[in-house]
């Protein structure tokens, strides 16, 4: 059981440290005290400690299979993964006072750009990441730490709606996300696909593109598996 414990320790913390960004009155705090590049910076760093933890502690604890393995499992984030990289690139630092990581400036609902998908890209994003690893994955210490980051993503995005209604108001708050849908295509048929600017667009795709590659690169050095089915090189 020990390992156990230590797995439901690392994700408590790892989840409570990512509540931060999300209070704006301790997060603000911390940036006066350290400096925006200095907040950011330490929270960097205490995110990757912490997450290097958390995936030690998964890799201690006992395992138990829930389902067997099948080679269809590794194609699941293969095909998964070019959208979550899509949808981070297009969804960091663009103006979206509706969620984590956009802008408060610049946002015009009838232009909606990537938040006419979803007014929460970097979450889906998260979420997509996770359910498409813990499906590879198919043992329980996977499935707890993938499916809580998946859980952790969709009521953050939750906790965010109703904590930008309260600070700009219902009615504010319901003209900003009229065409911006909590599930992705959410509106399927009214999706508001303008407001994409050309070239920030092309290099946010292009920055997908790379990221995506480094993923598969990076893969094996880093975590220790090889990331495609076998077929596709490297046996």
């Amino acid at each position: 059981m020990s390992g156990w414990w230590e797995a439901l320790l690392a994700m408590a913390v790892f989840l409570l440290s990512h509540s931060i960004p999300a209070r704006a009155g301790l997060r603000d705090r911390l940036v006066g005290q350290f400096g925006r590049a200095g907040y950011l910076t330490l929270y960097s760093l205490i995110s990757l400690v912490l997450l290097v933890w958390l995936i030690v502690a998964i890799g201690r604890a006992p395992y138990v299979p829930l389902w067997p393995f099948a080679t269809w499992q590794l194609w699941v984030p293969l095909l998964v993964m070019p959208f979550v990289c899509l949808l981070a690139a297009l969804g960091l630092a663009v103006p979206n006072p509706l969620s984590l990581g956009g802008l408060s400036q610049g946002f015009d609902p009838d232009r909606p750009g990537i938040v006419g998908i979803t007014r929460h890209p970097l979450l889906w994003a998260f979420a997509l990441w996770a359910v498409a690893h813990a499906l590879a994955k198919g043992d329980l210490a996977h499935l707890f730490l993938f499916g809580g980051f998946a859980l952790f993503s969709i009521l953050g995005a939750w906790v965010i709606d109703r904590r930008r209604r309260r600070q700009l108001g219902h009615a504010t708050w319901r003209e900003l996300a009229r065409n911006a849908p909590f599930l992705p295509f959410g509106r399927l048929g009214a999706t508001r696909l303008s407001g994409w600017p050309l070239w920030p667009s092309a290099l946010r795709g292009g920055f997908a593109v790379l990221l995506f590659a480094a993923l598969l690169v990076l893969h094996e050095p880093v975590i220790g598996l090889w990331p495609l089915p076998p077929g596709l090189t490297h046996g």
